[in-house]
């Protein structure tokens, strides 16, 4: 069963997705807010596998929110459902550490599956979403204009176990899996995505996985066993 937690200031909406995943099967409910607030204290006390994420919420916005429980919870698996697909609160909410970002149109069966993409670390976009993120981290940083939101990697190089571990997240991997993969230790492998993370100026694992996208780097999965 995955939990999720229901975030959005909208009852119905809340009681739609409530509806859909309890009939659904697979899926328990461990509550449902309806703004930013209310979304930290829930996350903190129920401690869900799947948080949604509404962005535009009276009081504590959903970028916010992400932000708070996040920094509080860093392995916290949000994905955002939401109808707004523009620049201004996509990257954000990105940058904040959500892990999928849905738009309301999607369809049910698109909603569970990203759930479940979300539920297992692997990132989880919307098709306009993904090309967006795709578009933005394909153009380099523009120092004239302090744009915030290009990602560019840094002149540090990774190292080849960095490497693979990159291609693991783009393949959706979760740390334990990546672990096993490789043979180290979890907290060995949360330590090589942060310095990923840091030596490609990236702020999460979502943007991690849309930069090897990009690099063509989630098809070769080969790790190199001699480094550690």
């Amino acid at each position: 069963m995955i939990r999720v937690l229901i975030v959005d200031d909208h009852a119905i909406v809340r009681k739609g997705i409530r509806a859909l995943l309890s009939e659904s099967g697979g899926f328990e409910i461990v509550g449902e807010v309806e703004d930013g607030q209310a979304a930290v204290a829930a996350a903190a006390e129920t401690r869900p596998d799947v948080i949604l994420m509404d962005l535009l919420m009276p009081g504590m916005d959903g970028i916010e929110a992400t932000r708070q429980i996040t920094s509080q919870r860093p392995d916290a698996r949000i994905l955002v459902l939401t109808s707004f697909a523009a620049d201004n609160k996509l990257f954000p909410a990105i940058k904040a550490g959500a892990v999928g970002y849905l738009l309301k149109d999607s369809t049910p069966k698109d909603l569970m599956r990203a759930i479940r993409q979300v539920h297992r670390g692997e990132p989880a976009l919307h098709p306009i979403i993904a090309r967006k993120l795709l578009q933005e981290i394909a153009q380099p940083a523009d120092p004239s204009t302090g744009s915030g939101h290009r990602l560019q990697p840094a002149p540090e190089a990774l190292t080849p176990r960095e490497m693979a571990v990159l291609r693991l997240i783009a393949q959706g991997l979760s740390n334990q899996e990546i672990a096993d993969q490789i043979a180290v230790s979890e907290p060995t492998v949360r330590t090589h995505v942060s310095r990923v993370l840091g030596k490609l100026h990236l702020a999460s694992r979502t943007q991690a996985a849309l930069y090897a996208v990009r690099e063509g780097l989630e098809a070769d999965s080969g790790t190199e066993p001699d480094e550690a």
